[in-house]
């Protein structure tokens, strides 16, 4: 499908099942509202679904990787060849994404979107969980000119939408996105000072982990890119085609399909909340279908949650990226939906709702 017709067909929740769920979230047999935000949690899971019986149980990760060109400018403390030796370890399960997503019983594709080397599996046994939907081998340099082109911004964006179409097509019912690029957190920045309207200062933090002096030259390079783009909060395409990644505009087709289908989204960290930024900004109605995995120690990404109006599950200082808040906001989305439907009520436990 066409973009613009994609963007047209996504519809916002459907209020009166949030109303019927909080209903039966009155009767159950506990103090009102005494497990919180986990009643919010399950609620809205039953306006997604448009269901009081929610069904979260199948759930997958698709995790976007993509190089930069920004990282000649030395914006990261590592090397641009770790994006693919990561992608091997994704690969071989032995990331921090694997180890969460197990115990979650989530199911991990890795995608590469546009990193620079090839990955040869060479028959490896994890090659059912690898897609390459290779836009480019990276971005261009966003401090010289456009990291893409706007051709090449909605094939992301359209390859992300088929990725995670394709998982709900199979019986995924919660989706997770993750990221693995080093230098993204440059780009994503950029993002966040466009569509939020903050500041290059209060955006840019140190990713993974550069110095002070890294850090002062990071944020000028944010604010060259803006300079020399000019991106246009008002076209969301064009602000990924001007300083995104390909792994970003991938998260933000993932977000758009979760919407379009009705169906979760939990969005990890920086990097995945800039393809959310990007997501909304095309259609603002696909935050209906967003939960926001956690809150990244980077230092913009509160104000991004902020602008989408999003409130963290979790806030546990993470900084990886990968997926990883993501997959352990999943057990408590899912312990939601236990409660949910699986506490009997005031009535069929035989307890009395009367206060004295």
């Amino acid at each position: 499908m066409d973009l613009e017709e994609i963007i047209q067909q996504i519809q916002s929740i459907e209020p009166s099942w949030v109303e019927k769920a909080r209903q039966h979230t009155e009767k159950l047999a506990i103090p009102p509202r005494a497990l919180g935000r986990l009643h919010d949690i399950a609620e809205r899971l039953c306006g997604i679904f448009g269901t009081l019986e929610p069904d979260v149980s199948s759930k997958a990760f698709l995790v976007m990787a993509g190089d930069h060109g920004v990282v000649a400018d030395r914006v990261s403390a590592f090397p641009q060849e770790v994006t693919g030796e990561m992608v091997k370890n994704f690969l071989r399960g032995g990331a921090a994404i694997n180890a969460l997503a197990r115990s979650v019983g989530a199911e991990v594709l890795v995608v590469d979107m546009g990193i620079i080397p090839d990955v040869d599996l060479c028959g490896h046994e994890m090659d059912q969980q690898f897609r390459i939907c290779k836009v480019d081998r990276g971005t261009a340099n966003i401090a010289r000119g456009p990291a893409m082109s706007r051709q090449q911004a909605k094939q992301a964006i359209l390859h992300g939408f088929q990725l995670a179409s394709e998982l709900f097509a199979s019986g995924t019912r919660l989706l997770g996105t993750g990221d693995m690029g080093i230098g993204n957190t440059t780009p994503s920045a950029a993002i966040g000072v466009v569509l939020t309207g903050e500041s290059a200062a209060k955006m840019v933090g140190r990713g993974t982990g550069v110095s002070d002096e890294a850090l002062a030259r990071k944020r000028e390079i944010v604010e060259l890119a803006l300079a020399v783009n000019r991106p246009n909060p008002a076209d969301a395409l064009g602000v990924l085609e001007k300083v995104g990644g390909f792994e970003i505009g991938g998260i933000a087709g993932c977000i758009l399909a979760g919407a379009y289908y009705r169906r979760p989204v939990v969005i990890d960290g920086f990097i995945s909340t800039a393809g959310a930024l990007v997501a909304q900004a095309l259609c603002p109605r696909v935050v209906d279908y967003l939960f926001a995995g956690h809150c990244s120690e980077e230092a913009g990404h509160r104000m991004m949650l902020a602008h989408l109006g999003l409130e963290p599950i979790i806030d546990l200082r993470l900084r990886l990226g990968e997926g990883t808040g993501a997959a352990l906001a999943m057990g408590i989305i899912e312990g939601a939906v236990r409660v949910f439907r699986e506490v009997l009520t005031f009535e069929a436990a035989g307890v009395s709702k009367n206060v004295t």
